[in-house]
């Protein structure tokens, strides 16, 4: 190690601690704020040092399961600290490694020496007991306190309306337009989706914190059933994340000279090396294409620098994966092949997923991980629609260079972007297939189909198909034929919604 970095400047992960609840009693499941504080006393323990007690930065992943009034100041007085940094922050899966990061800043500017990140939800008990109306002796929920901004907020009223507002409506339209840019028939790209999948079934099967314990084959994640309907095409629910889980994590950080002067053994440090972060346009409808993430390239190539712009120096992967198409974007710019093992946790389907929290239980995965063997991991965090990306590489090995503290890649990303067409309500003639899916309602029955659409002057819109149009349904689901670039008529419904059919 470099001699010029002070040792009370170098940040290092020291303790890590999971908790899964899984109540015989529905009363009996443990509250988020209680999860929390379970899983910084696991992470103390696994430290061996006496920490909690002194953290000075503490930041609290966003949950959405239980509603608190200001839940980071009731951690911290359950804990008996008052951290100089508290925080508490927005919406977005890669919030736990964007917290990762700024606190082992922190740590490097000398700002603190013991910081910690934590995540918890208990959607599991609260949705349980919701549907048995069973009361829960929790700490009362907060109904004055404003739900934090999620995807409607951001989109525009036409999506809203066709029902492409949610994550699980949202990502097919990058799924279908990547799929077809790799030059994939729909079955090959569902193929490909399966036996990813797969391997992250497998390596949930073996993490004592997973929620589902069970290999599955590529066949059975993306083949329909009626316990693995389809929900939105070409996704299974077994092809999409699992928010109802019961579960915390948390990570504990020192700066080394603390971690020795505490007696944390050598061999539990884990160094954070540097990563990178990049935001696409909430509003998915601005983006130039979907084909790729300017800003997911952007970040992944600037951890890949960190490791002399090879991805396969990589020991140890997290591939944020709420669908498919997320780590099939990552691997294809890491350069790595379709026997990547994209996870160290098991996936959100698999292990599943506490809403904006499964990075912070990667996070831990990793750090068993590199303690195990292995020197360098990477952490890939995304959050919103393909809109925020984190990257984190952290390493066995001590860091020859101090932490930078400037990580944003968003001006690289930005100068990526293309031309954004401009999007219409109102259209006619023909419309060119950019993207799209088939939204699938609870028992089985097609709902309708969306297309994003190309105008012959350029402009972008979307199109519904209705469920009685049974030959464009069938053409857009055909799995040995993309349809995308392919044309129809555009035609203004009775409703005055545009509806698209085959030409």
């Amino acid at each position: 190690m470099s001699n010029s970095i002070p040792e009370d400047r170098i940040p290092v992960i020291v303790g890590v601690g999971e908790i899964v609840d899984r109540p015989k009693d529905i009363a009996a499941g443990l509250e988020p704020l209680t999860l929390l504080e379970a899983a910084l006393k696991r992470a103390e323990a696994d430290s061996g040092a006496k920490l909690l007690g002194d953290i000075q930065s503490l930041d609290v992943v966003n949950f959405l399961s239980w509603r608190y009034r200001d839940p980071e100041k009731q951690l911290a007085q359950r804990l008996g600290i008052a951290p100089t940094h508290l925080y508490y922050g927005p919406v977005g899966g890669e919030s736990p490694i964007r917290y990762l990061h700024e606190a082992a800043q922190r740590i490097a500017r000398g700002e603190c020496s013991v910081a910690a990140v934590c995540g918890a939800e208990a959607q599991s008990t609260a949705t349980k007991a919701q549907r048995a109306g069973v009361e829960l002796p929790w700490t009362p929920f907060a109904h004055d306190v404003e739900e934090p901004k999620r995807g409607a907020a951001f989109q525009k009223p036409m999506a809203v309306t066709l029902g492409v507002f949610r994550p699980i409506t949202v990502y097919p339209l990058y799924e279908s337009a990547t799929s077809a840019a790799w030059g994939q028939t729909p079955r090959q790209a569902l193929n490909e989706s399966g036996e990813l999948w797969s391997t992250y079934a497998r390596v949930a099967a073996d993490n004592p914190n997973s929620w589902l314990k069970k290999q599955f084959t590529g066949e059975e994640i993306t083949t329909a059933t009626p316990d693995n309907r389809m929900i939105a095409w070409p996704y299974t629910k077994l092809m999409v994340a699992n928010p109802t889980v019961n579960m915390g994590g948390a990570l504990i950080l020192t700066s080394l000279a603390k971690a020795r002067a505490a007696g944390v053994p050598e061999d539990k440090l884990i160094y954070p090396l540097g990563g990178a972060s990049a935001e696409e346009p909430r509003d998915y409808l601005i983006r130039d294409q979907f084909v790729e993430s300017h800003a997911q390239t952007a970040v992944l190539k600037a951890v890949m620098d960190l490791v002399e712009g090879d991805g396969k120096k990589f020991d140890a992967i997290e591939l944020y994966s709420c669908f498919p198409c997320v780590p099939k974007m990552a691997r294809r710019t890491l350069s790595l092949g379709a026997d990547v093992q994209p996870t160290v946790t098991g996936g959100l389907t698999f292990f599943g997923a506490p809403l904006n929290t499964y990075m912070t239980h990667a996070a831990c995965a990793m750090v068993r991980k590199l303690r195990d063997g292995g020197t360098l991991g990477l952490l890939y965090g995304q959050g919103g629609f393909v809109t925020k990306h984190h990257g984190l590489v952290l390493s066995r090995a001590a860091p020859k260079a101090a932490l930078k503290q400037q990580t944003s890649v968003q001006a690289e990303a930005d100068r990526n972007r293309g031309s954004v067409p401009d999007f219409t309500t109102e259209a006619s003639g023909k419309g060119k297939v950019e993207a799209f899916t088939v939204i699938y309602r609870g028992n089985g029955e097609v709902e309708h189909g969306v297309t994003m659409l190309r105008t012959e002057d350029g402009r972008r819109t979307l199109g519904r198909i209705p469920a009685s149009d049974t030959t464009t349904l069938a053409y857009l689901q055909d799995l040995d034929r993309t349809p995308v670039g392919s044309l129809g008529d555009i035609v203004t419904a009775d409703d005055g919604m545009l509806e698209w059919r085959v030409a």
